[in-house]
């Protein structure tokens, strides 16, 4: 049974906040935030920090180097419309879906929908909990779908956390149908090899095609073993999702060995992911192309098949990125950006001893034709705002601002806030606005900040983690433009064809 709250209550207890607490490690993907070693090696936990590194926090907090302790600053360019506080699912937020007047917003506990038909007062409209990491979500005309990646006692919406060695535990997909905004209804689950960490939906008229990306984040979890080198494919018929049901694993890392053919990670490429899965995947169906960002590895498949994706090119870099971590194609289908999740979102990286190359953006272009198109590397992108060392950042999610000649970006750093950025000349990137709030903390390393940032329909929405849906206006005549296409719907790693 689903529990929907009502959205009058006030921050509400709801009995979960301790699972709640024990899933946050999930959400830090990569690995330790210590010392940025392999994302590989298991979850990342936020350190405490060193004093020495907390009196640099307040120290820059006083120079101005960095805004004070939840101060908020932004570009000229920027206006922040509103903030709207977790409320009754007080869990961690997570990834955003659009549809005509309506936002929903994952959460640990479960999701949120918004009415955002006044973007400056959004009004929440339904609290579904049903908790399980990392409740990505996404929506597809009457249906709604969320990303269960922890083991669970069932595939209900009560289930309990309990150990992934135990032979009931469950995680996977779970699909509600949403016609009434106000009331969704729990109608199919469907179990996946390694759970659900994210998903990408491949919409057709009758069907809709689930792509899930899971990997394995250590030795704890035995049926995410390496060679776990594909993703879960789900085909749910729109008329009876009930009937929900994965049709295929194709196998996107085919290699010899027990690890398959995907990046080997530590000792052969030290502090770089070894790949087990896919973390995210980007599809843009208008080109039959999708991009997947897999640990130590970043691909460009072939989804002319949707239920037989082919991979037609893959790359690595073992210099400078330790775990891809999500995909963006430009509209022109000639680029992509990939991102790096260096320390598994909880570490402190966006600082002068780590640099502007790692834990940043790369942007590739797609040369040739057909199945012999090769992403060829162009240039790093990152934040030009050095961070306290008690604020996890790290490039995040993202989307296209649909901008006619140009390749247009806004993108969520964690604690960096959000950022604004232009990638038409692929080898020179550059911010051109931004928004970001003060550290949560001063004295210790607190994991919080912008999990999702998205463009629609003339506004940005950010999820923050702990502060809750903010709400962004972008003023700048190199954006203006984009304030003119509207969509109907919007899953970001589903990436529409805007001027179609």
């Amino acid at each position: 049974m689903t529990l929907l709250i009502d959205p009058r209550t006030r921050r509400r207890r709801l009995g979960v906040a301790a699972a709640a607490a024990g899933l946050l490690a999930a959400l830090l993907t990569a690995g330790p935030a210590a010392a940025i070693p392999d994302p590989g090696d298991g979850p990342a936990v936020p350190e405490k920090v060193s004093r020495s590194d907390a009196t640099e926090t307040r120290t820059a907090i006083a120079n101005g180097e960095i805004p004070g302790q939840d101060e908020i600053v932004h570009s000229d360019n920027i206006e922040h419309l509103t903030n709207i506080p977790k409320d009754a699912l007080s869990g961690t937020n997570s990834d955003l879906a659009f549809q005509g007047k309506y936002a929903f917003a994952g959460n640990y506990d479960g999701f949120r929908i918004f009415d955002i038909s006044n973007p400056k007062a959004p009004r929440t409209v339904a609290q579904v909990l049903c908790p399980g990491s990392q409740n990505d979500v996404s929506v597809s005309g009457n249906l709604l779908f969320l990303s269960t990646d922890s083991s669970r006692s069932d595939n209900s919406c009560n289930s309990t956390t309990q150990p992934a060695t135990e032979k009931s535990s469950w995680e996977g997909m779970k699909v509600f149908d949403i016609t009434d905004k106000a009331n969704p209804k729990y109608v199919a689950a469907v179990e996946t090899a390694c759970g659900s960490h994210t998903h990408t939906l491949v919409p057709e008229r009758k069907n809709v095609y689930i792509y899930v990306a899971s990997y394995s984040p250590s030795a704890t979890f035995p049926d995410c073993q390496p060679p776990h080198d594909g993703i879960s494919v789900i085909k749910v018929p729109r008329n009876a999702p009930e009937k929900a049901a994965v049709v295929n694993f194709p196998v996107l890392f085919p290699g010899e060995g027990p690890d398959g053919g995907g990046n080997p990670g530590s000792p052969t490429n030290p502090g770089v992911s070894k790949t087990t899965g896919c973390h995210d995947i980007t599809v843009l169906p208008s080109k039959d192309l999708a991009a997947g960002a897999c640990m130590g590895d970043g691909i460009l498949f072939s989804i002319k098949d949707p239920e037989h994706p082919k991979v037609i090119d893959q790359v690595e870099d073992n210099v400078n990125f330790a775990f891809w971590h999500s995909a963006t194609f430009n509209q022109k289908a000639n680029k992509v950006v990939f991102t790096d999740e260096l320390g598994g979102g909880g570490a402190a990286t966006c600082n002068a001893a780590i640099g502007p190359n790692r834990g940043a953006d790369g942007i590739y272009d797609i040369v040739g034709k057909g199945d012999k198109r090769k992403l060829v590397f162009k240039n790093y992108f990152k934040i030009p705002r050095h961070q306290a060392d008690t604020e996890n950042c790290v490039a995040h999610n993202g989307s296209l601002i649909p901008v006619k000649g140009k390749d247009l970006m806004v993108q969520a750093w964690y604690q960096g806030g959000v950022s604004v950025w232009d990638f038409t000349d692929s080898s020179n990137p550059k911010e051109i606005a931004y928004f970001e709030r003060g550290p949560l903390t001063t004295d210790k390393l607190t994991v919080g900040g912008s999990w999702s940032a998205y463009y629609y329909n003339g506004y940005i929405y950010s999820n923050d983690i702990a502060k809750g849906l903010d709400v962004l206006k972008l003023s700048d005549r190199r954006t203006d433009p984009a304030k003119r296409v509207h969509l109907r719907e919007l899953n970001v790693q589903t990436q529409p064809d805007y001027f179609d």
